[in-house]
């Protein structure tokens, strides 16, 4: 029988909502830890704890309620955490297998040091934060694009810059002030790639199909399912899971976001200790989704199947394009009418251009005949989506 009942999340957004119906199927129940009422999990939490994400007497305050602590975003206080975990308050992911991976640049130096492939990367702190030009180590690629990223609190392409030549660099370090910032090699990759692994309790790994995400602006746009690839390169993105998580000891769900290169080669771009926006394909397409994944983990359930439900799928984010007030109904009852289409609303009141609002999976089954090839069909499925919801 399984003792834990109630999961603490700190973290009241999407992510954390969209672990509703899998904490029902669990008969789990949710206390989450947000700054306001409006914020989605609140809707769907037995209990809401309306406080700053770093707030730590807060989180002390979710344990006295909780079975165990996990986590939606990474927007936490580590240290201000630590002395709850002393006290025996249980986290899960650990607060020690968190720390390398919060701060971009301490995540590349642990993947490194695990022996993982990264592109090539310098810390830029101290003087060369204030504007000057920074002082590169040798076997960093000076030819430009360069990629520029805050360390910390960076997401849906915040925070990540690509930059053209020496000029727009120092223009962007003086902008970013006293940010501590990496910088990196552009890697011209020819996918991204992407994949969902979770480690239970015992130690057992599962790892979904590995997908293609594909970006606009730095943010995600679409998830292609499974990626075109070949069996080598299937191989060793789940090698990289089962290093990464067997390497940290991590108890959860991880996004494992990769660079394929023209000549094959597999870089790691970034890890995120929680469940992700590559894994809402799971959902609708998976037998356990990627959240029922990460519950059962973090309770110390057995892991669920990770198969798909259909042959190929692909997933379209909803993306905030102007700035209102709407729930997009008719848009959103245009989506419903694609055939084998699930659309997810997340409830959010208010759109701003690049916003996640809501995705729509749709899944394919090959019994459809068609001269396209899988890649194309998704394509063009992705296409439909897109011309509905961007459309005038």
């Amino acid at each position: 029988m399984n003792s834990i009942k109630r999961v603490g999340v700190i973290g009241g957004g999407q992510l954390a909502w969209m672990m509703a119906d899998a904490a029902k199927a669990l008969d789990i129940e949710l206390i989450v830890q947000t700054p306001q009422a409006t914020d989605p999990a609140a809707a769907i939490a037995s209990e809401t704890i309306l406080a700053p994400i770093d707030d730590a007497a807060a989180t002390a305050l979710l344990a006295k309620k909780s079975d165990v602590i996990t986590f939606e975003n990474e927007f936490i206080n580590l240290e201000a955490l630590m002395p709850l975990q002393s006290q025996g308050i249980c986290f899960r992911p650990r607060l020690e297998v968190l720390a390398p991976l919060l701060d971009k640049y301490h995540q590349r130096c642990y993947l490194k040091d695990i022996g993982l492939p990264v592109p090539k990367f310098v810390a830029v702190e101290g003087e060369a934060v204030t504007g000057k030009m920074p002082v590169l180590q040798e076997d960093f690629s000076q030819e430009f694009p360069v990629v520029l990223k805050a360390r910390r609190h960076g997401y849906d392409g915040q925070g990540t810059f690509i930059l053209k030549d020496r000029q727009s660099l120092e223009a962007t370090l003086e902008k970013m002030g006293e940010t501590p910032v990496l910088l990196e090699e552009f890697v011209p990759f020819s996918k991204e790639l992407a994949v969902i692994a979770a480690r239970s309790v015992d130690g057992e790994i599962v790892t979904y199909p590995v997908v293609e995400t594909q970006q606009e602006d730095q943010v995600c746009r679409r998830v292609l399912v499974p990626a075109d690839i070949d069996g080598a390169v299937q191989l060793q993105v789940e090698a990289i899971a089962h290093t990464l998580l067997n390497s940290l000891q991590a108890i959860g769900l991880f996004g494992i976001e990769l660079f394929l290169t023209p000549n094959g080669k597999i870089l790691v771009n970034e890890i995120a200790p929680r469940t992700h926006n590559s894994g809402h394909f799971t959902i609708d397409a998976s037998y356990t989704s990627q959240f029922e994944m990460h519950l059962r983990s973090v309770s110390g359930l057995p892991l669920g199947n990770r198969a798909l439900k259909c042959d190929a799928a692909v997933m379209v984010n909803l993306l905030g394009y102007e700035h209102s007030h709407s729930d997009y109904q008719e848009k959103r009852q245009k989506l419903a009418e694609i055939p084998n289409c699930h659309v997810l609303w997340y409830g959010k009141t208010e759109s701003r251009p690049g916003r996640k609002l809501g995705h729509v999976t749709i899944l394919l089954n090959h019994s459809e005949r068609s001269t396209l090839t899988t890649q194309q069909q998704l394509q063009q499925l992705a296409k439909q989506v897109e011309s509905i919801w961007y459309g005038s």
